[in-house]
């Protein structure tokens, strides 16, 4: 089964960011997105093109729904022709198998919506 089909687990205080290992094996589902640290927080960050700003907000809109569904919101800037996607857990403060998940469904809409980019 592919990450981006697993469902993402709920999160506690209790819970524990990625460690290194579990990291490496994870980035090659998230092959295209670099880590970031912003606010001394690590994060996922990836910057999706289209041809103009009514695509990137659908794209955002679809990222946004598939959020909202598994309860685990990511940071949005949607701009003309672009979106910037950053994921990352509060709860750890740096990355969770969540965000992994995430990310790999993002690159999921992403190319589903290849036909009209």
């Amino acid at each position: 089964m592919a990450i981006a089909d697993e469902h993402c687990v709920p999160v506690t205080r209790q819970s524990k960011a990625v460690g290194a290992a579990e990291r490496a094996a994870l980035a090659a589902e998230a092959a295209q997105w670099r880590g970031v640290r912003r606010d001394g927080i690590e994060r996922l960050e990836r910057v999706f093109k289209f041809k103009d700003f009514a695509q990137a907000l659908a794209f955002t809109n679809r990222v946004g729904a598939q959020a909202d569904a598994e309860d685990h919101h990511p940071a949005l800037l949607t701009e003309w022709g672009r979106v910037t996607v950053s994921w990352w857990t509060h709860v750890v403060d740096g990355l969770h198998r969540n965000d992994f998940v995430m990310a790999a469904r993002t690159d999921r809409i992403y190319v589903e919506t290849a036909e009209t980019r």
